[in-house]
């Protein structure tokens, strides 16, 4: 495979950060947890977490789900098909996270909070304010996957706590609005790279996350490359009992460029197949995204509405949004 050699992270480039201090809520944990997490968000935009809370019987069994799930026929994950809230199977072909480059050689499935099909958000129209598209050929992956999702969801938002105190806002000024988060969950298979392929051809292709906060558990394949300084892709190789987590582009505007969303990709060069677990954490849809300013500084950013910002990046990234032939939701 020609793709330009990526060399690994140095502990000093991507560091794992224990957080156990965080759930204690013990005001010295979190000045300390806080300032390490600061510089790791403004310097790297990436780093790992330890100490995170969530149970490891768990995580097996959310992976358990996934690979169930993907090895399903196509058939069965084509009745769960994408649909036009963003919740379902998006297989090989329906997502592009870079312009100009191939389609990503991935299978996502999608799902987030559960919403009821008469919950008036949802019946109002709202965006990304929609009910799961569960299938039912997997047993028990509504019940797993919403456990995993709550309790990835709570690290998240404990993290989101620590970066507000490391800016020097109250700690729940990311968190003020986060009852009914647009937050997404998603299983991804990466099936092996054939070497034919070529250099353009990626996992997943080089991009910045769109929303707040990503928190992604990894399984031993590796393949997630992250663009350092220098320009050069380096490997940020899976750690046991880890969250590899990245800052986003609305984390990035929200805290008015303190905190950096850098470019990462996944290159599955491994002749095995590939399975993570990737949680997007986000405020509630109408959330008003305003820079964080302090010592009068001047806001470099104009304020956004979350989901106004993140289905605008859905419609660029994603192949299933510019086609009309999805069913509507279930309740319109």
């Amino acid at each position: 495979m020609a793709y330009a050699p990526a060399t690994r992270l140095t502990a000093g480039e991507i560091p794992v950060i224990d957080i156990a201090g965080l759930r204690e809520r013990d005001p010295d944990a979190l000045a300390r947890v806080a300032q390490a997490l600061h510089a790791a968000a403004s310097e790297r935009g990436f780093f790992y977490v330890a100490g995170h809370g969530v149970p490891q019987p768990l995580i097996d069994d959310a992976f358990a789900v996934a690979r169930r799930f993907f090895t399903a026929p196509l058939d069965d994950k084509q009745r769960v098909a994408i649909d036009r809230n963003h919740r379902g199977f998006l297989r090989v072909g329906e997502a592009t996270m870079h312009s100009g480059a191939r389609p990503d050689l991935k299978e996502s499935y999608i799902f987030g909070r559960e919403v009821a099909h008469d919950d008036a958000d949802y019946l109002a129209g709202h965006p990304m304010v929609s009910p799961n598209n569960w299938p039912d050929f997997v047993p028990g992956m509504r019940e797993t996957l919403m456990r995993y999702f709550s309790a990835v969801h709570a690290c998240g938002e404990s993290l989101l706590r620590a970066f507000a105190a490391g800016v020097g806002a109250r700690d729940d000024y990311f968190v003020q609005r986060i009852d009914k988060p647009v937050s997404r969950g998603s299983l991804v298979y990466y099936p092996p790279q054939p070497a034919a392929a070529g250099e353009q051809q990626f996992g997943v292709a080089p991009h910045t996350d769109f929303g707040t906060l990503t928190l992604v558990y990894q399984d031993d394949v590796g393949g997630l490359q992250i663009r350092g300084r220098d320009g050069q892709w380096k490997t940020a190789a899976p750690i046991a009992g880890t969250f590899v987590v990245n800052v986003g582009d609305l984390l990035h505007r929200w805290s008015n460029d303190r905190f950096v969303s850098t470019p990462h990709r996944v290159v599955n060069a491994s002749s095995r197949e590939r399975f993570s677990i990737a949680v997007f954490v986000d405020p509630n849809w109408d959330t008003v995204i305003e820079p964080v300013c302090v010592d009068g500084e001047p806001a470099r950013y104009p304020a956004v509405r979350c989901a106004d910002y993140i289905t605008g990046r859905f419609d660029n990234a994603f192949g299933y949004r510019a086609t009309s032939q999805r069913p509507p939701a279930e309740a319109e």
